[in-house]
């Protein structure tokens, strides 16, 4: 560890994380009791006790390296949702690929919007009655598609720890992928059917194994990676891609056309 340089908001310095040479923020503190580590979108943060020497501060961070580096992704991902938007027209990623979306209206029929999906689009159907809009029946399939594909993988993660979830729940943060609460309940955001099956997979891992190793110790990433070896290559691919999976449905269904005539077949009926 070495400091570079210091001023009135801390002292700057550097060292050697997971193969990465992480910068932070060293903060003098007179009343704080404990070493704390802050790593938010300005940084990482290291709240310094007036008593602790910097050996202290470099075993702190060398214990606590790999959360560190964890956080430090989370926070790349966040970032990527106030880049600017890039998205194809009338696409979005499914399982990661991108895919065409289109709207067809059905005046002949009545009843709920129903959601087609073949292997080069997804086409919701839009009843005449339905006051649904289309992108919310999108997102209501989608939705179901992320269910079954996470429950589908946490059984077999969850067989292998011989642990098992409080509820799983399907949700949409905007932040995160996947929490594991302190009741062990698992949550997922719906946005990961979108991602590659690998990146799914990892993430379900991810949180499955909080519910054997509550931290993110070198026991959490051995387990991690032993259950699901494409741990870096998913994680890389979140880095790099994340915001992709952010994509405003309302817009993408606004873009498009709808068109109109006789029913497609092999429907699947979803609000």
């Amino acid at each position: 560890m070495r400091k570079t340089h210091g001023s009135k908001a801390g002292t700057l310095a550097r060292i050697s994380l997971g193969g990465s040479e992480i910068e932070f923020r060293l903060l003098p503190s007179r009343t704080a009791r404990k070493l704390r580590v802050r790593v938010g979108m300005a940084g990482v943060e290291v709240v310094h006790p007036h008593d602790r020497c910097m050996d202290d501060v470099s075993d702190f961070l060398h214990t606590n390296g790999a959360w560190i580096v964890d956080q430090l992704q989370r926070v790349e991902r966040m970032r990527g949702i106030r880049r600017p938007k890039q998205h194809t027209a009338g696409r979005i990623l499914f399982r990661g690929e991108s895919i065409g979306v289109q709207i067809h209206e059905d005046p002949e029929r009545s009843g709920a919007n129903r959601v087609v999906h073949d292997s080069d689009r997804i086409a919701i159907l839009r009843s005449s009655t339905s006051v649904t809009p289309p992108a919310k029946s999108l997102e209501n399939w989608l939705r179901k598609q992320a269910r079954s594909a996470i429950e589908l993988q946490l059984g077999v993660v969850t067989a292998k720890l011989k642990r098992q979830p409080g509820k799983v729940l399907i949700m949409g943060q905007r932040t995160k992928w996947g929490n594991c609460s302190a009741l062990q309940n698992l949550s997922f955001n719906w946005r990961l059917i979108m991602a590659p099956e690998a990146v799914l997979r990892y993430l379900v891992t991810h949180e499955a194994v909080h519910l054997a190793v509550p931290d993110h110790s070198q026991k959490f990433w051995l387990t991690v990676r032993s259950l699901c070896p494409e741990t870096e290559r998913a994680k890389q691919w979140l880095c790099a891609n994340g915001h992709r999976l952010l994509v405003d449905l309302s817009e993408i269904c606004g873009q498009l056309t709808p068109t109109s005539g006789s029913a497609i077949g092999g429907m699947a009926r979803c609000e």
